[in-house]
């Protein structure tokens, strides 16, 4: 796709953790090490990498959910501070950047109907303020998530609902806010295989026909492919290779990467059948 504006950036990002040492003592963990990525306008990127690589510490970073020890994140261009003379208010850059969670079954409160969770978050930013303004902004996002009828599915529990279904209300609380960027950290691992390929078109089609731009956190090669432009692929911390999804599929240049390719399986093969005699 042609090169568009930057519209999130991680810069020379790194994060570390205090952990165990195998001789008892303490030792210093490092989740990211010195990450720098971007992410333009409508493009989808794929950040891959095995359990433990440092995928969803950047995708945190990135959220404001975690801390940084260096580097910065940047937003349209500007360094994102939450203190200082610049800073940024939080309910400002989550006007603007939002995050799916991998599992659907504890991002919601169980507690609370479909309409109070997306409602609230209307609310919360602006996006609607009467009853009834609320009430239909609700319902559009159930449709845009393919929640139809939506009146059926507005006053339901999480409790009552599939994990797809609570993953699509997810997004659409998501996108209640009208963001730009949305960092969907494995969205779809704790959904039954049958239903996955639908929560991925979803995406592909917020990309299409809202311009959100989207960081697709995963280990499955497969469904990278499947959806985003670039890849980003992670190991121990570290951006091992960036470059167009088909390219690094095609011809990868680190070891990693092939070891990664070569695990999954290809999308393009089809299995011949022989005919019972």
């Amino acid at each position: 796709m042609p090169e568009t504006e930057v519209v999130l950036a991680a810069e020379d990002v790194t994060v570390t953790f205090e952990g165990k040492a195998q001789s008892g003592g303490r030792s210093t963990v490092t989740a990211c090490d010195h990450v720098s990525l971007e992410l333009h306008k409508g493009e989808v990127v794929a950040l891959v990498g095995e359990s433990g690589s440092g995928k969803t510490t950047l995708a945190r970073a990135l959220a404001l959910l975690g801390d940084i020890d260096s580097g910065q994140i940047l937003l349209h261009g500007k360094t994102v501070n939450l203190s200082g003379p610049n800073r940024i208010k939080p309910i400002e850059y989550y006007g603007q950047v939002q995050m799916i969670f991998q599992d659907p079954f504890a991002s919601l409160n169980k507690l609370k109907t479909v309409r109070h969770i997306i409602g609230r978050a209307l609310k919360l930013h602006g996006r609607a303020t009467s009853r009834q303004e609320v009430e239909q902004r609700t319902l559009e996002l159930l449709e845009t998530v393919h929640l139809t009828p939506a009146s059926e599915f507005i006053d339901r529990y999480p409790s009552s609902m599939s994990g797809g279904q609570r993953q699509r209300v997810s997004i659409a609380r998501s996108l209640a806010v009208e963001p730009s960027v949305l960092l969907a950290d494995e969205p779809t691992s704790m959904l039954d295989v049958s239903i996955r390929i639908g929560v991925l078109n979803l995406l592909d089609e917020l990309r299409h026909e809202r311009g959100v731009s989207i960081l697709y956190i995963t280990h499955d090669i497969a469904s990278a492919r499947y959806l985003s432009d670039r890849m980003a692929v992670m190991y121990h911390g570290k951006l091992v290779e960036v470059g167009q999804t088909e390219q690094i599929v095609h011809e990868p240049k680190h070891d990693y990467t092939r070891v990664l390719i070569g695990a999954a399986p290809d999308p393009s093969r089809r299995v011949k059948r022989t005919k019972k005699r």
